[in-house]
């Protein structure tokens, strides 16, 4: 299973962090597959930057993202434009559904 996670980076007491692609089971610090962006948690307000379209493509290819990512990908809007298509696809099918429901009723 492929997670989006933080990586750490920097000195100590001063961490950063990449946001990276890699194996659920690699450790923290280990090899991964793709760095697609940073944390600087150091900096006021904290310095984000996401390769967006990557991060999209490894959410729609099923890597899951770890809870700090996750709501930094929030943050950027990344995780809506996930749920979007999904979410409209969705909607569409229960709105089908009533539709029939209701032309059987009448």
């Amino acid at each position: 299973m492929l997670r989006i996670r933080l990586s750490r980076v920097g000195k100590k007491g001063k961490p950063a962090y990449r946001i990276v692609v890699a194996e659920a089971k690699a450790p923290r610090d280990g090899s991964y597959l793709e760095w697609i962006g940073t944390y600087d948690p150091m900096q006021n307000p904290p310095a984000i930057t996401i390769k967006q379209d990557r991060a999209l493509h490894w959410l729609r290819l099923g890597a899951q993202a770890s809870d700090p990512v996750k709501r930094i990908l929030d943050k950027n809007g990344v995780l809506a434009l996930v749920k979007s298509p999904a979410a409209s696809e969705s909607e569409g099918e229960p709105a089908g559904a009533e539709a029939v429901g209701g032309e059987s009723e009448a």
